[in-house]
């Protein structure tokens, strides 16, 4: 799937399906722009574009990312990418970096990115939340 684009007063927000992984910061902290009961979901009207560009930056998993057209500032881009993982759940990335998916073919990821860590996903290198119907645990519990 595609990413599609929502256009509002300075900013455009992209989303990209694939990538979601239902973490809903965006729902929580600015429902007013996004809403999943809605169609279209994106409102980037619905609120200025700091705000938007704020809870965008909040989506751990990339899914969400923007364009600001008012020439506001802009997400900086982590120089060292790092990685935490979520427990019991996926590697979240934090910079730019290049993984290899499935097949061996190199992917470019980041600002932000969930990555796989139970094996099960069917959007490798992605988290696509197999680890809940999997159970996968932490080994440490």
């Amino acid at each position: 799937m595609a990413k599609k684009s929502y256009e509002g007063d300075g900013i455009v927000v992209h989303f990209e399906a694939r990538r979601c992984i239902h973490a809903a910061e965006c729902v929580r902290r600015l429902p007013a722009v996004f809403d999943v009961g809605r169609r279209p979901w994106i409102l980037a009207d619905a609120a200025p574009a700091d705000p938007i560009a704020e809870i965008v930056e909040r989506c751990p998993s990339g899914a969400l990312t923007y364009e600001r057209t008012d020439g506001g500032r802009t997400e900086s881009v982590d120089p060292v990418p790092t990685i935490r993982a979520r427990r019991h759940g996926p590697l979240y990335l934090r910079g730019s970096c290049t993984v290899t998916d499935h097949g061996g073919a190199p992917v470019e990821v980041g600002p932000r990115a969930a990555l796989c860590r139970c094996g099960g996903s069917k959007n490798k290198p992605f988290c696509d939340n197999s680890h809940l119907e999997r159970g996968f645990r932490d080994p440490d519990g």
